[in-house]
């Protein structure tokens, strides 16, 4: 926190932050490692996506 000057900059990064984190991240004991699989490729597809933008 204290690399950030401003509570905004530090609001803006924390959303963002936030956003990509629930696209990547689930719970691998509720799932199983095929579903887990073809999920993750599906989010690193949209990532991909996204910053080909």
């Amino acid at each position: 926190m204290s690399s950030f000057r401003r509570m905004r900059s530090l609001q803006k990064f924390a959303a963002v932050r936030a956003s990509v984190f629930n696209l990547f991240i689930q719970e691998r004991s509720l799932y199983s490692r095929a579903n887990f699989k073809r999920n993750r490729a599906a989010a690193l597809a949209e990532w991909r996506g996204l910053c080909m933008e």
